[in-house]
């Protein structure tokens, strides 16, 4: 590496680095040994030079870079910016090395080597249809169900829960018509180390300072746009694989991470007009810039106020739909009687109940709120208890046990991991737990009272005041403050308790998850997929 006064690059609009470089003071010394149809001609240290791989019109930019020039900078920059809304509008760097896309230097589409085969397995048929190892990849062939794909990863709970969710919903409408798979694309289809994004996420979330800054310095467009724009060098090419292997004709995102660079992928193909990709916003108010994005035939939002972030992304309205945040159908279906719950969780049938919860890990101050909460629902005066307490811990078995030795002054029934949260709710009449937007979305549902004791910094500060300024709920992280909310609500502040209820039931959306299906359904009948012949037939 060397550190010149001035340095002149020339470059196609699909490459960044160089740029990047100099604005460190650095320029990076590179060669690609190999001129072949893949689009890379030619680059040395000083010079890089890029095809663009998808026939469109060659646009070239020249910057000169002059490091004790203030307008030199301004230059640069001038120049960086307008490289990455070029690349994020057009041509998706990494492609030539995936080798799905490029073509020739008259604008063909071909895959890898001009007989249409490459080392992916990945090849045209001829007629622009991509298949694999023979399987055609996109259209349906007459009678055959169709295939849905589910993006998901494992950063926190609500992104599966909203997958699984869609998947029921796809199998109690639509049955054997739909063929349904999720899989969490970042740990399953990207190598070392974007593979390990669940983990680098659970690790910033418990240390807030590290994700604020996470959050919010990725937050604007250029800065995410050129991270993509550079992580997609080097997992575009297990992406597509990752993607094609199921063969969908309808793909859904239901994490911010899920929209460039499969997007990108499909659009250097040209099968944004054979696969409908839609997303699905799951944070139901402050939601991160990256979710949006122009290519979706569909943005389902949650809420007015994320469709208006999605408005304000540059989504036109016929893109945008607003039914609310998908749960599970089995919220749907009618409530069985709250007694025959209790006596099926081993539950005082006549006590008013609170539900604790702490997420599916069991995180939070859980023990200080169960004491807490223990202690104000005692009546000492009539040494009785006045209410009784559902705990769920998740898969936090050292929590359980702790909470299963406590000799308890009321009815405290304790938890694990559990797969009917509908029946928990349904046997309880308010909820203490996180601002987490799946449990918040139920809680409406079965009319429950919310009190939120935390909340995630960025994706979750703006359900604090959606439940609070709708009259749904309140928040505190005092666990003596909020075990006196509960006996208050189960005492003398009864009305205002029942009040919450109901607004909660106004605000509930129990049906969002079919209005999704059925939309997702539509949109595939209406793309008139017709049955695709190899040309060689």
């Amino acid at each position: 590496m060397h550190n010149p006064s001035a340095v002149t690059t020339t470059q196609e609009s699909g490459s960044v680095f160089e740029l990047v470089a100099q604005m460190g003071g650095f320029a990076f010394n590179r060669a690609v040994q190999s001129i072949n149809s893949n689009g890379l001609s030619f680059s040395s240290s000083d010079f890089l030079f890029f095809d663009s791989p998808v026939g469109l019109k060659t646009r070239k930019v020249n910057a000169s870079l002059s490091l004790s020039s203030r307008s030199g900078f301004r230059s640069v920059w001038s120049e960086f910016n307008r490289t990455i809304r070029l690349h994020s509008e057009r041509i998706p760097i990494g492609l030539a090395s995936v080798q799905i896309g490029s073509g020739d230097n008259n604008g063909n589409n071909n895959i890898g080597s001009n007989d249409g085969n490459n080392t992916n397995g990945l090849r045209d048929d001829g007629c622009g249809a991509l298949l694999d190892d023979g399987v055609r990849l996109n259209g349906v062939e007459g009678g055959s169900p169709k295939r849905v794909l589910i993006l998901m990863s494992d950063t926190g709970g609500g992104h599966r829960a909203s997958a699984e969710a869609i998947k029921a919903a796809f199998n109690e409408e639509f049955g054997d018509d739909y063929q349904v798979f999720i899989t969490d694309l970042w740990s399953e289809h990207t190598p070392w180390p974007f593979n390990q994004l669940p983990r680098s996420y659970n690790f910033l979330v418990k240390h807030e300072a590290l994700w604020k800054m996470t959050y919010y310095g990725t937050a604007p467009r250029v800065i995410h746009q050129s991270n993509f724009a550079a992580t997609s060098t080097f997992i575009a090419r297990e992406v597509a694989k990752g993607l094609m292997k199921y063969q969908p004709d309808i793909i859904i995102s239901v994490h911010p991470l899920m929209q460039h660079v499969p997007l990108h992928i499909l659009r250097a193909k040209g099968l944004l007009q054979k696969i409908v990709f839609t997303t699905v916003v799951t944070d139901l108010s402050t939601c991160h810039p990256t979710w949006f994005h122009k290519l979706v035939t569909r943005c389902y939002c949650p809420s007015t106020d994320v469709s208006k972030k999605a408005m304000k992304a540059g989504l036109k309205p016929s893109q945008i739909k607003v039914y609310g945040l998908p749960v599970r159908p089995s919220f749907v279906k009618p409530v069985r009687p709250k007694g025959e719950l209790r006596r099926e969780l081993g539950m005082d049938e006549d006590l008013p109940a609170v539900l604790l919860m702490g997420g599916g890990e069991g995180m939070g101050p859980i023990e200080a709120i169960a004491r807490a909460l223990a202690d104000s629902l005692y009546d000492e005066n009539l040494g009785e208890p006045k209410g009784q307490v559902l705990v769920i811990c998740g898969r936090n078995k050292k929590l359980t046990n702790r909470l299963l030795s406590i000799d308890w002054k009321v009815p405290v029934k304790v938890e694990g991991f559990v797969t009917k949260m509908e029946e928990c709710m349904g046997a309880c009449d308010c909820i203490i737990t996180k601002a987490g937007p799946g449990t918040i979305a139920e809680a409406m549902i079965r009319g429950l009272p919310i009190i939120l004791n935390d909340y995630i910094a960025g994706q979750e500060v703006g359900n604090v005041p959606h439940v609070v300024e709708n009259g749904c709920g309140k928040f505190s992280k005092s666990p003596k403050e909020i075990a006196k909310i509960v006996a208050e609500w189960f005492g003398p502040k009864a009305d205002e308790f029942k009040a919450m209820s109901q607004n909660a039931l106004k605000l509930a959306r129990p049906d969002s998850v079919f209005k999704i299906v059925h939309d997702l359904h539509e949109l595939v009948r209406q793309r008139n997929f017709v049955p695709q012949y190899s040309c060689a037939t």
